[in-house]
């Protein structure tokens, strides 16, 4: 299965080792499904990490690194404005350009979606059953 996680996935299982979110990495680093990201999303991912838990320069790095390691790139070539915020639209061009199958998140602006341009809206709770 194709998937793309909503960049809180990432935070989630970077802060928090052992959770919900940590078992869905493990699904894709077992190789049961393919994850999908792009530059836009490692980078949100990031800047969050960066401003609200502080990390390091170093550690910033190696999680862009492993991530990207971790997925199969892509470069949207569409620009959406269909959810007030900007971050939940680059998650859909993300999915639409990787033709992923499932976005895996916990927005509920998202989740209301519940499928868009073919691709299913599921929650991690959904994704990991």
């Amino acid at each position: 299965m194709r998937v793309v996680f909503d960049s809180n996935i990432f935070i989630s299982a970077l802060i928090f080792p052992g959770s919900q979110a940590d078992k869905a990495i493990q699904r894709i680093l077992e190789g049961n499904d393919l994850l999908i990201l792009s530059s836009v999303i490692i980078h949100q991912v990031l800047d969050v990490i960066s401003k609200k838990f502080s990390r390091d320069r170093e550690e910033l790095s190696k999680v862009a690194v492993n991530l990207a390691d971790l997925a199969l790139m892509v470069r949207p070539a569409i620009r959406l404005n269909i959810l007030q915020d900007e971050p939940d639209n680059r998650i859909l061009e993300c999915a639409v350009a990787g033709n992923a199958d499932v976005i895996v998140t916990g927005d509920k602006a998202m989740l209301d979606l519940r499928i868009f341009e073919g691709v299913r809206i599921i929650s991690l709770r959904e994704y990991l059953s």
